[in-house]
């Protein structure tokens, strides 16, 4: 898989896409396929073993580190359904279902990425824009048995994931802070110089602008973009095969080589559009989206709604996937 400039291949994708945006799922997703269906990324829960009922977030706050410390081993934190999500809060779990309604959240509220069920249990809201490695190599799978051409297509990422691409700055675009106990002096002075250094209003006006390194090289982040309504993005040469299986993030040019060598396990961006050059299918994972919507045969979709290791429900064409789209958790 490489980078390209070559943004033409993916032209046909922008006469597909509503521009002015509607307010459907087409203001992102190309129209014209056959069938479509929305893959939901797994949300998380933590609990405690047992049915032990978790401390209420107020409770929470109060404790002291020293309290906190031996529950935080006992506490486990794991992928969950919406479908799970939804019985647990006594809502319905369905194609157009928004996290915010499954968990009860009211309407002017912001406080739905983090929720107590009645039961006590802690659920978080998936994750916006990524589909998880995981389920990248699962989809990529299916995906390469409804091609003529899985070795040959293309892969986007959004210019604006977190650190993708450098620029020129006074200032990296991210910093690598240490975890630990917030009692340790040394680790605090530490965390807050790293702050300091990124945000200092007196000392900016007279830094001279340098080239901040970003995951990908500098050719590529001067390079060309393939601009869609409200989006521009990163286009690579590579087949969807490439994408199948649990590694493919070891074998992808925009590894995230940087957080590495502070540390953290490999890593890489999920794809925000892949297609292969027969246009069978498009995968799309918006980045305000909790899902990811694939266009394509009627056969696809249905090999991705019965494959028990996705979450997928078949969406009708045009739907709604805005907060209000939820038209049955209200």
């Amino acid at each position: 898989m490489e980078w390209t400039a070559d943004v033409s291949a993916g032209d046909w994708l922008r006469e597909q896409i509503d521009d002015p945006w509607r307010g459907t799922m087409h203001d992102v997703v190309p129209r014209g396929f056959a069938a479509y269906a929305r893959i939901f990324h797994p949300g998380s829960v933590q609990e405690l073993p047992g049915g032990e009922r978790m401390p209420t977030f107020d409770e929470w706050q109060a404790m002291t580190w020293e309290q906190h410390e031996p529950l935080m081993g006992r506490i486990t934190d794991r992928p969950v359904t919406w479908a799970e999500t939804a019985a647990a809060f006594g809502t319905e779990f369905h194609a157009t279902a928004q996290w915010g309604r499954l968990v009860r959240t009211p309407a002017d509220a912001n406080d739905w990425q983090q929720v107590a069920a009645p039961d006590g249990r802690w659920f978080n809201a998936p994750a916006e824009g990524e589909l998880g490695e995981e389920l990248v190599g699962v989809v990529a799978e299916i995906l390469a048995a409804h091609t003529s051409t899985p070795d040959d297509g293309c892969v986007a990422l959004w210019e604006g994931d977190g650190a993708l691409l450098g620029h020129m700055g006074d200032a990296p675009s991210r910093a690598f802070f240490q975890m630990g106990d917030p009692a340790d002096a040394t680790l605090s002075h530490h965390n807050q110089m790293l702050g300091h250094s990124l945000k200092d209003p007196f000392n900016n006006p007279y830094r001279k602008a340098t080239w901040q390194e970003g995951i990908l090289s500098r050719e590529i982040s001067e390079g060309a973009r393939l601009e869609l309504p409200g989006r521009g993005h990163v286009l690579f040469r590579g087949g969807v095969r490439e994408l199948a299986g649990p590694d493919w993030f070891l074998h992808v040019p925009w590894r995230d080589r940087i957080a590495e060598g502070h540390g953290f396990d490999p890593s890489a961006h999920s794809p925000s559009l892949l297609w292969p050059d027969d246009h069978a299918w498009v995968l799309v994972t918006e980045v305000d989206y909790d899902s990811t919507i694939v266009g394509g045969s009627g056969e696809l979709i249905r090999a991705l709604v019965a494959d028990d290791r996705v979450e997928a429900l078949p969406l009708r064409e045009g739907a709604d996937l805005s907060w209000d789209g939820d038209e049955v958790n209200r």
